[in-house]
């Protein structure tokens, strides 16, 4: 969708550099390639989904092993240099600017054992590649709506995804962590090894080091009744009505969401939904085709369709549930949680941004929560919101100033999704996803791993005591 929106312009001002001397000792010790500004590699590996920003890092470690990994850590460290990672680039908060940047994209291989129901992950590995992975033997993980956000980023930050009131969050499910800290060490992290950063890394994200790896649980899911109805915009409050009356009565294994869209009229996005107000019901139901449809009847009730694409279908496809933007393109995006979804809190969303609603953003989506999600995961870990009945987040386009959140923040829990979150606005954030007590254990986590916060590009989290 990046056709003819608006994408910031770059430019090679003063970043801060290294030495020769410096750079003289971290070039030996990489298997990949090291990056300066003014190169046009430098220029290609900084690509990323969401456009909003960009780094401009005085360097670039364009990691294919662990190993380059921790010699860009110790690179850092001994400079006192900040150090931040991309994968994909959808998640980016706080452009670096200066210090060094790892490119995992390269480390992106994945294995999946069928008999324990484990895969492990590199760094830069994507969700399609997982998908088609375990789906080989009638698997699936727990991914998210779109199959190009990196794994690590997503799972870290929680994951929240189309079998999340069945199974939970992703975070949930993993198993092991291979991690570099800032001391340059490649630590492995489970619940018997430095549990107290596996905790913490399971919800807290990347503020604690670089993660190279990671294993997680799948689970045996072949099949989803699943896809998507899309509305006209003038019906849009019926939808949202009978949507938000729907979801009080569905068994776990029915995941929903429901998006207002405002796409722009470019050939990226579908003819059909070009310059007009449309409504996107997602659905994805781990259960049988019958009884699937019977639990979609009444939504089907509402009207004639603008496009009806649920039905039964393999795991592997599902990523047509959420059809979500393959190409990159600038947002904000930001988000609370809500305690409920009241008939009130409906007519005040309809408001802001149903038929007529002067309304800035892309998309405003709503997603269920509760079920497995509200439980805590059997291995306690630093995931929060588990008390929220529904998340509220915008996409909106560069200049937009987020009206719809900020308006419904009264009717929130008082938190935030971390993985919601990505634009400058949003870089301060992350301490506003957490309860007091939660925050400040990983503040404790964070001080003990990184006192000196290399860490601090994107979604930080500050040491505390």
């Amino acid at each position: 969708m990046a056709e003819n929106l608006w994408i910031p312009s770059v430019s090679d001002e003063r970043i801060p550099s290294a030495s020769d001397e410096a750079v003289d000792w971290l070039v030996p010790r990489l298997q990949g390639d090291l990056l300066f500004p003014g190169e046009p590699a430098y220029e290609r590996e900084l690509d990323g989904f969401n456009v909003i920003a960009r780094h401009r890092p005085s360097l670039i470690v364009a990691a294919v092993t662990a190993g380059d990994v921790r010699a860009a850590v110790e690179f850092a460290a001994r400079l006192d240099m900040p150090i931040g990672v991309q994968a994909t680039g959808h998640g980016i908060a706080a452009p670096a600017r200066g210090g060094v940047l790892v490119s995992t994209r390269r480390m992106n291989s994945v294995a999946v054992d069928p008999i324990a129901r484990i895969a492990r992950v590199e760094a830069g590995a994507q969700w399609h590649q997982v998908v088609a992975s375990a789906g080989f033997h009638g698997l699936a993980p727990l991914n998210g709506s779109s199959p190009l956000v990196g794994v690590v980023g997503y799972t870290l930050g929680g994951g929240l995804g189309p079998l999340g009131r069945l199974y939970g969050y992703a975070a949930d499910h993993v198993t092991r962590i291979e991690i570099v800290t800032a001391d340059g060490v490649l630590r492995t992290v489970s619940a018997t090894e430095h549990g107290d950063l596996f905790w913490a890394l399971r919800g807290g994200k990347g503020s604690f080091g670089i993660v190279t790896a990671l294993e997680f649980e799948l689970v045996p899911v072949r099949r989803l009744y699943g896809g998507g109805l899309y509305f006209p915009g003038e019906l849009a409050p019926e939808v949202l009505r009978t949507w938000r009356a729907w979801t009080l009565d569905l068994p776990e294994a029915m995941t929903s969401s429901l998006a207002l869209l405002r796409l722009p009229d470019v050939p990226a996005v579908p003819e059909f939904l070009r310059g007009r107000l449309a409504v996107h019901v997602r659905i994805a139901f781990a259960g049988s085709e019958e009884h699937g449809e019977r639990l979609v009847r009444p939504l089907r009730a509402i009207g004639p369709a603008l496009v009806d694409s649920v039905r039964d279908m393999p795991y592997t496809e599902v990523a047509e549930i959420h059809e979500d933007p393959t190409e990159p393109m600038p947002y904000h995006e930001r988000n609370i949680v809500l305690r409920d979804l009241d008939p009130v809190a409906v007519e005040e969303i309809l408001a802001l941004a149903g038929p007529g609603a002067d309304c800035a953003d892309l998309m405003v989506e709503l997603r269920q929560l509760g079920g497995a999600l509200s439980r805590p995961a059997d291995v306690p870990n630093a995931v929060g919101n588990r008390d929220g009945a529904f998340t509220l987040s915008t996409l909106s386009p560069p200049g937009a100033p987020g009206q719809v959140v900020r308006a419904m923040a009264p009717r929130g829990t008082g938190r935030r999704y971390l993985n919601f979150l990505a634009g400058p606005d949003t870089a301060e954030a992350a301490a506003e996803c957490f309860d007091a007590p939660t925050y400040a254990r990983l503040a404790r986590v964070k001080a003990g791993y990184d006192p000196r916060n290399l860490f601090r590009v994107g979604h930080t989290v500050v040491p505390g005591k």
